[in-house]
């Protein structure tokens, strides 16, 4: 699907990420393989520290958090929200939809729209698609979208593979009508029929949990978990990444007329290290343009190391500097998609902890 919007515009974002943490070094004893390999591993994914919420917490408690900040300290008003658009892959709940759970709590209008959308690694783009798209409705002001996972408690302890990458977060962009010309252009893709490559099997209607979808189980590369927990295919994975996605963004780049050198930064996803760097080679981009560090210093919250990548690479230049930057985001779905639009002259672009 090819998309473009226009008079378009960020005007805020704000990340939150758990002051807890754990270090790669502190849990290599949980797995199953040689220690000299193991570190190696760390050094080549980009492994150190990953935050993960304190036992209760959920989506709506860091989302309530992060919302009550940006009241408390001016940054934006109940009455100019006209939606609140959650994505997210670990609900409070089957149902009701956590967008009216954090509404509800945070006493906003009964006016105000609330949209769930269930999508990971490629959540942001597809949550500012749907921002872009209610605000060609008459009469919305600032749509709130919340990208927000918290799968840590999803990931086995004992599994190399997936726990040392599994990070907590969640990010609130403000997006709203602009006199910008500027035009906002993406792409974006999806095919289910490879929906094995990353997923959590157990726990839903096809398979509900049981004690039998608890038992753990040791892979073939000494990964230990259960249906309950994330699996993920990591050879899939990557040959997905390095295979699909850069056909993808220079086929959007040529299609708009941009050139890879007229982009300033490129905000994508980030699995891990080598896999961001191995894009950037593929993509001809330099290694400053692309940064390769949320999961080094947060872990990998899904969608969310997008949100991430502005607040904690670009920071307080975003505040007074305009940039041309591409996002994309790719995984889970599987889906993969870009957009390349101008971010800049912000309200606030902050990162703080819950």
């Amino acid at each position: 699907m090819k998309f473009k919007y226009r008079n378009k515009k960020i005007t805020g974002v704000l990340s939150v990420v758990p002051k807890n943490f754990k270090t790669f070094d502190e849990e290599m004893e949980n797995y199953q393989a040689d220690k000299a390999r193991t570190k190696r591993l760390k050094l080549v994914m980009g492994y150190d520290r990953h935050h993960m919420v304190e036992d209760g917490v959920t989506v709506s408690d860091m989302s309530v958090f992060g919302m009550n900040y940006l009241f408390d300290n001016g940054l934006l008003k109940k009455e100019d929200i006209s939606a609140l658009v959650l994505v997210t892959e670990s609900p409070d709940y089957f149902l009701p939809p956590t967008s009216n759970v954090v509404q509800g709590r945070l006493e906003l209008s009964t006016d105000v729209l609330c949209i769930d959308i269930n999508q990971g690694c490629c959540g942001y783009i597809v949550g500012l698609m749907e921002a872009f798209a209610l605000l060609e409705q008459e009469d919305m002001k600032k749509i709130v979208l919340i990208n927000a996972d918290i799968l840590s408690r999803k990931a086995s302890k004992e599994d190399r593979n997936s726990y040392p990458l599994a990070g907590d977060a969640i990010s609130v962009t403000i997006v709203e009508n602009s006199s910008d010309e500027s035009l906002i252009q993406g792409e974006i893709k999806m095919d289910g029929t490879r929906h094995e490559v990353l997923m959590i099997p157990a726990g839903g209607f096809k398979m509900p949990s049981t004690p039998e979808t608890a038992v753990v189980r040791e892979d073939s590369y000494g990964n230990r978990r259960s249906l309950d927990n994330l699996v993920m295919q990591g050879r899939e994975v990557f040959h997905f990444v390095q295979t699909e996605v850069p056909p993808l963004i220079e086929g959007l780049f040529e299609r708009i007329g941009v050139l890879k050198s007229d982009i300033d930064w490129y905000l994508f996803h980030q699995p891990n290290k080598f896999m961001v760097e191995k894009l950037a080679e593929e993509l001809d981009v330099p290694y400053e343009k692309m940064p390769s560090n949320i999961v080094t210093n947060f872990g990998n919250p899904s969608g969310v190391t997008i949100p991430l990548n502005i607040s904690f690479n670009i920071s307080k230049r975003l505040l007074d500097e305009t940039f041309k930057v591409c996002f994309a985001g790719f995984g889970v779905g599987l889906t993969w998609g870009a957009i390349v639009m101008n971010i800049g002259n912000v309200d606030f672009n902050e990162l703080i902890e819950f």
